[in-house]
């Protein structure tokens, strides 16, 4: 059993670059390590001089962390060598929460994608940076499709041409297309072409991939309620641009969370609700096969969901909501969304007839829930 003081010692974490660390108090910690964890090719690259233990790092992370955790217990002074950043889609942030608060200590490297855009001689302070590394790669998609600068951690169960198959599949917009791989280490590589190139190359799994629109300027921006003709849609159906617009400025949509989408019709709310937040996980519900259909393709190449079936009935099978909008299903749906809001979420619902609309009023419109879970009027 470890004792109080072993539990209290800090684990520091070193990025590496080319096997190289950066500052002096980074390489003091590694030589103060009396043991040392990390990758084997970071291990390999350390010189001789850092004289601890050398260990081989545990996978999956969940072992990792157990094995960090115990050599700290025992006493041991103990070094984690990451590449890069480890604050920066790394190690460290689950590190941090298996450890006591002020336990980890972290000295970077520059990250893999500051290097990725410094070889390709670009900025990237207005690029917006997904992980396809043990998360779902539909978010990724969503973000280059909706953003004139994207950069991708891909990784091997999403590589980068997969990545390049699905951009041509949905019809992505031109855009300028980057791969950097092994950087600063022996085989580094930069590729350079377009989506078609990226779906028929073959790349190493694990790098970045950057996608730039040609003039910077072709991402959504904040907008919303776009024209009607966007969307394929029947006989007029469809949740007209000034009423969506109004709509979704009430939902404030979350850059994360979940969001259903009742009655979807078109689907246009929910496009736009992935275009804005493409961390969103959205359900597109519409219970007739005929506009089900239209949704898909109108969603297409995105990561929102639809679900076929019968309102409120089938929302049974979905994750509690952050956000609800219902165009469709009537006050039922509406009782059936505030009972299921999680805290601090909103209901947005719109009526074709006006004593549905009053009737609805009286539940209170837009619905909110604070952060205990109680109801409220957004107005209060």
């Amino acid at each position: 059993m470890p004792d109080a003081a072993s539990r209290t010692k800090t684990v520091t974490m070193v990025g590496l670059h080319g096997g190289e660390w950066f500052g002096t108090e980074a390489g003091a910690a590694l030589q103060a390590a009396t043991v040392v964890i990390g990758a084997q090719r970071h291990l390999d690259s350390l010189p001789s001089h850092v004289a601890g233990t050398r260990v081989s790092l545990a996978l999956p992370i969940s072992a990792a962390l157990d094995q960090i955790v115990a050599y700290r217990d025992q006493g041991e002074s103990t070094c984690v060598v990451v590449s890069g950043d480890p604050g920066f889609f790394g190690l460290a942030r689950l590190a941090a929460a298996r450890l006591a608060p002020g336990r980890l200590v972290q000295y970077p490297a520059p990250s893999s994608i500051a290097l990725a855009f410094a070889r390709i001689g670009a900025a990237w302070d207005d690029a917006v940076v997904v992980s396809a590394h043990g998360r779902p790669p539909e978010p990724a998609m969503d973000a280059v499709l909706a953003h004139p600068k994207v950069a991708v951690l891909s990784a091997p169960d999403f590589p980068p041409e997969e990545l390049g198959r699905r951009l041509v599949e949905a019809g992505c917009p031109p855009r300028r297309v980057a791969v950097a791989s092994r950087l600063g280490e022996p085989g580094e590589a930069v590729w350079e072409g377009d989506a078609a190139g990226l779906a028929g190359g073959s790349f190493d799994p694990r790098s970045v991939v950057i996608a730039v629109a040609p003039d910077g300027s072709d991402g959504p921006g904040w907008c919303w309620g776009l024209p009607d003709d966007r969307y394929e849609h029947r006989r007029g159906l469809i949740t007209k641009a000034e009423v969506r617009a109004i709509a979704l400025g009430k939902l404030a949509i979350p850059a994360a969370g979940v969001m259903w989408d009742v009655g979807a019709g078109s689907g246009s709310v929910s496009a736009e609700c992935v275009r804005l937040a493409p961390g969103l996980r959205v359900y597109a519900v519409e219970k007739s096969p005929e506009d089900a259909g239209r949704t898909r393709r109108n969603l297409a190449g995105t990561a929102a969901s639809v679900v076929e079936g019968v309102a409120p009935a089938v929302l049974a099978g979905l994750p509690d909501p952050d956000r609800v909008f219902v165009g469709g299903g009537g006050l039922e749906v509406v009782d059936v969304a505030l009972r299921r809001l999680r805290p601090a979420g909103v209901v947005v619902a719109t009526f074709a007839a006006l004593d549905r609309a009053s009737a609805a009023a009286e539940r209170h419109q837009p619905w909110r829930t604070d952060r205990a879970g109680r109801l409220s009027s957004a107005g209060r």
